[in-house]
């Protein structure tokens, strides 16, 4: 089979119009120039909604630590989004397993430490209204975060908008999240599994829906 023949005004025409484009940079450095972009969202929670009354009465490595350790895994997420959105370098499906377990481990984990080293009890009458405003206030924050990670994600087109866009929601809620731990005073398993994982979950989904709807748009 010959192939079809390529004129030499139209080889001219893509001569002229070819320029020398810069490479994406390694995802990592990527990461470093957003990291303070990060550390900022993790503490815009508790500096705009105000500190957990209670944070005191928690030991150093369980309030700051855990949040400081949940914060990087949140700049480790947003790394393996950027990588997935670079065409050629899509994350296997056993990395995307260990990234997901992973972010959602860790708030599962600080969440353990921290209701063991100080429980809270919550007024019967008060659970329903404490998870709605806690997952209020988190979305007020992990919302403008997936904008962010979005938009940097979104800028090199990735092949798979809709786990790039989950990607981008979950490392925008586990840093949000390490943010709204320093402010929420309750740590009870049902609390944090309604507000603060629903919050998490629900940027997840919101991340997919709009880089899918994105894609068909741009398509």
């Amino acid at each position: 089979m010959t192939e079809p023949r390529v004129s030499p005004a139209l080889r001219d025409a893509i001569a002229r119009d070819l320029e020398p484009v810069q490479p994406f940079p390694a995802p990592w450095r990527r990461v470093l120039r957003f990291a303070p972009i990060g550390l900022f969202l993790v503490a815009a929670s508790p500096l705009y909604w105000g500190w957990r009354e209670n944070l005191q009465a928690l030991p150093g490595w369980i309030s700051w630590g855990l949040s400081g350790l949940q914060a990087l895994v949140g700049l480790m997420i947003v790394g393996a989004a950027l990588r997935e959105a670079v065409p050629g370098r899509t994350l296997s499906s056993r990395a995307l397993v260990a990234v997901f377990a992973g972010g959602l481990s860790i708030v599962v984990g600080t969440t353990l430490a921290t209701a063991i080293a100080l429980p809270v009890e919550v007024p019967p009458g008060d659970r329903l209204r404490w998870i709605w405003e806690c997952f209020d206030m988190a979305a007020a924050i992990g919302v403008p975060a997936l904008a962010i990670v979005g938009w940097l994600v979104w800028r090199m087109c990735p092949s798979r908008p809709a786990v790039a866009g989950a990607l981008c929601g979950l490392g925008a809620g586990v840093l949000t999240d390490a943010g709204v731990r320093l402010f929420c005073r309750v740590d009870q398993s049902e609390h944090i599994l309604l507000a603060h994982g629903g919050e998490i979950v629900a940027l997840v989904v919101l991340g997919a829906a709009v880089s899918v709807a994105i894609d068909r748009f741009r398509r």
